[in-house]
């Protein structure tokens, strides 16, 4: 019953033999992996998993950085060997990274706006932060001012980040995109 299992952590991808629990009333597999802080690529018969401080330095190398998927797998590829980079399998691994990446940055957004129960699901516009600087009448607003003659004040401009421009507006291959989130976010 044992396997080997392809980790990807921060500090390489390793090849570990591996025997989950088949006990009586123990958790699936990938739930077992998910338990050693390990999230697996699929759920049936998984065979690859990246540690969750891997997805997480991912997060914040893009977040911070502007570190691109390429790049953070290809840093990871000359960790491994760098004598034998050739030997690390690249381009399968590099798909599996951006999906889980993404699945990883939804389950955060969920975690983080107290979404942990399958009963309680987010509604449109949930995941949504709270933005002290937009203006919303009755909460940062004062609504007995006479808001005709203040439009100027409070009128809202869509970007697409926060240097003003919309590179991302005008996605290359638009049939491709996968949404997570069906609208119960704000980007």
């Amino acid at each position: 019953g044992s396997k080997y299992l392809t980790v990807i952590d921060v500090t390489g991808v390793h090849f570990v033999l591996v025997q989950p629990c088949k006990c009586e009333g123990a958790d699936s597999y990938h739930k077992q992996l998910f338990q050693a802080k390990l999230c697996a690529s699929t759920f049936e018969k998984p065979s690859t998993t990246f540690t969750f401080t891997v997805l997480n330095d991912f997060l914040w190398d893009n977040l911070e950085c502007g570190t691109s998927g390429m790049n953070y797998y290809s840093k990871l590829w000359w960790l491994t060997s760098n004598v034998f980079p050739h030997l690390v399998p690249i381009s399968l691994l590099y798909r599996e990274l951006l999906c889980l990446a993404q699945q990883w940055h939804l389950l955060k957004l969920l975690k983080w706006n107290g979404f942990q129960q399958d009963t309680d699901q987010p509604s449109q516009g949930d995941l949504g932060l709270f933005c002290m600087a937009c203006p919303q009448p009755g909460i940062n607003v004062d609504l007995t001012e006479d808001l005709d003659e203040q439009v100027w004040k409070y009128t809202w401009t869509v970007v697409m980040d926060r240097n003003f421009k919309a590179e991302h507006m005008h996605e290359k291959r638009p049939n491709d995109q996968v949404w997570l989130m069906d609208g119960r976010g704000v980007m």
